[in-house]
């Protein structure tokens, strides 16, 4: 294969123009989510202890929590992960896995009793790291389209719209690539790779069409890799050993990178109208077309949250616990870097129209857009900021002497109300529009449940369910003149996650461990066409989670 760099373009001044082509619903979605993680205990009760408290994972959920401590604790989690999807399109089955250590938290309380004449018994700080999303993730799929092509999409971008007319050739000429704002990267880097042509149709003059190939096949891989990391800082109180209430500030450090492979490979057959008569704009060899695009993501930046929680023993003498949290949307402040490099083996005659002839040698040309050149130039950045949702959360602790503590929560969050905004603070109206639209309220439902077989030794479950954010017409659209050329999208089901976990505690030093199955369902579509038949996706998630830690 021969490959020719004929563009590398620093789109700097494109970016100016069009932070608002950056960001989708499914971006809000991602940001906003978080896993079940935190310590070994935390994980093997499903996440359930909001209102029982004690653990050091609560300061991220019922800030409360923490003032259930009447000593000190310093303790590190650590974990083996394996995540795998099954997809199914068409029939074509694909698989993909990935395996990864990981660091999960790491935190410390400090316990200060006040005294035994007093309202309030204890005052305590404290203060946790934990990851709150891993975004590790590796996805394949593919198979014959069945006449659909992400041409077709490029085509669409290019075309006229109740806002503007159609592109013309100097829109997405090489000359104005990652310069003109009226154009995106798709349709730009499409109509330089000779994917896209004029319509033949007289009565849509100056609209395009996708590449003419008959019966194409896709292939799609990708590969994600970052998370959330958050620090929070605790302070909560112990009022009569009745009422507990806490305050966390949390920290949010954001990183997430997307490198996508996608291709298509047209299958032809020549055809023997003459040319010269111009009967056809094109001529088909006998050797496949082909095309890929890859695409590069990198969107990092950093937030903060506040969370207020209370516990509550509403019967003295009764160890029924009723916790209640509220916490505030995560104001983010994000930065996205792209680049792209589209590589085809088509070509155009003077006219614009793809040719290629049966004698010619099969030349592939790439066409490459970069916002990577200068990542420390502000002017070739795309800042926005999100603000995800509130989070309201109800809890029930009980427990039956000191053997057997159960749990019970659910959450609330509303995706819909999720809100992108520019860099100085004034909101996207299409984006907003499109997540108040096809994003809904998740609900999130804990349980779990402790056991002390003796003093020493604990044995944990729990289950964990989250509905889905999306609705089930979910689509993810790219504007007209975005920077974007990743137009795969997923519409993630409901999550189930399933724990077991064992302790164990011998003087001041604790050690516990959890095992926990995820498993989930989604609609993946390589691009945004009409009809496009769905790939079904099963993904599988494994974590087994050790805590050390030590009480004094």
């Amino acid at each position: 294969m021969k490959t020719i760099n004929l563009m590398k373009v620093v789109a700097c001044a494109f970016l100016l123009s069009t932070e608002a082509g950056a960001q989708t619903i499914y971006d809000a979605a991602k940001f906003s989510g978080s896993d079940l993680n935190g310590t070994a205990r935390f994980v093997g009760m499903g996440g359930a202890m909001g209102a029982l408290g004690g653990d050091i994972s609560t300061m991220g959920s019922n800030p409360a929590g923490i003032g259930i401590y009447r000593s000190n604790d310093l303790m590190t989690s650590f974990g083996f992960n394996y995540t795998s999807s099954k997809s199914n399109f068409n029939g074509s089955i694909m698989n993909s896995d990935k395996y990864r250590g990981s660091f999960d938290n790491i935190g410390f309380v400090y316990s200060s009793k006040v005294g035994n004449q007093t309202a309030l018994k204890y005052v305590n700080f404290g203060f946790n790291y934990h990851k709150a999303a891993s975004f590790d993730r590796d996805f394949s799929m593919g198979g014959n389209l069945n006449g659909f092509s992400q041409t077709d999409e490029m085509s669409n971008m290019s075309n006229s719209t109740q806002y503007r007319s159609a592109l013309t050739a100097s829109d997405m000429s090489r000359d104005n690539l990652g310069v003109d704002a009226n154009a995106g990267w798709l349709p730009i880097l499409g109509w330089n790779g000779s994917l896209i042509h004029p319509n033949l149709d007289l009565n849509t003059p100056g609209e395009y069409t996708g590449f003419p190939g008959n019966d194409p096949s896709g292939s799609y891989t990708s590969r994600e890799r970052g998370g959330i990391d958050v620090y929070d800082f605790n302070v909560s109180f112990n009022i009569n050993d009745r009422v507990y209430l806490g305050f966390t500030l949390g920290a949010y450090d954001l990183n997430y990178r997307k490198d996508i492979y996608y291709g298509e490979k047209f299958p032809t057959s020549y055809n023997p109208l003459d040319k010269d008569k111009n009967e056809l704009p094109y001529f088909l060899a006998n050797s496949d077309y082909s095309y890929s695009l890859e695409s590069f993501m990198n969107t990092t930046g950093t937030g903060v949250d506040f969370k207020l929680g209370g516990i509550f023993r509403p019967v003295e003498d009764s160890p029924l616990r009723i916790g209640a949290t509220i916490h505030t949307p995560t104001f983010y402040n994000l930065t996205m870097y792209n680049s792209a490099v589209l590589t085809s083996n088509a070509d155009v005659n003077k006219d614009g129209y793809i040719i290629r002839y049966v004698d010619t040698d099969p030349k592939y040309k790439s066409y490459y857009i970069d916002t990577y050149e200068d990542m420390h130039n502000r002017d070739c950045m795309t800042e926005y900021q999100l603000r995800t949702p509130w989070k309201y959360n109800l809890s029930l602790g009980y427990t039956i002497g000191r053997n057997v503590a159960l749990g019970a929560e659910y959450e609330y969050q509303d995706y819909s109300t999720a809100k992108l905004s520019y860099s100085d603070g004034v909101k996207m109206y299409d984006e907003n529009s499109m997540i108040n639209s096809y994003l809904k309220g998740v609900s999130t439902l804990r349980l779990g449940a402790e056991i002390k077989l003796v003093p020493e030794f604990a044995i944990r479950a729990g289950y964990n369910y989250r509905s889905t954010a999306f609705s089930n017409d979910a689509y993810k659209e790219l504007p007209v003149n975005s920077v974007r050329t990743d137009t795969d999208y997923a519409n993630q089901q409901s999550i189930s996650n399933y724990t077991l976990g064992l302790g164990y505690r011998t003087g001041s030093f604790y050690a516990d461990i959890a095992y926990q199955y995820s498993a989930y369902k989604e609609d993946f579509y390589a691009f945004n066409i009409l009809n496009l038949e769905k790939t079904k996706v099963n993904n599988d998630k494994q974590q087994v989670l050790l805590t050390l830690g030590f009480r004094f």
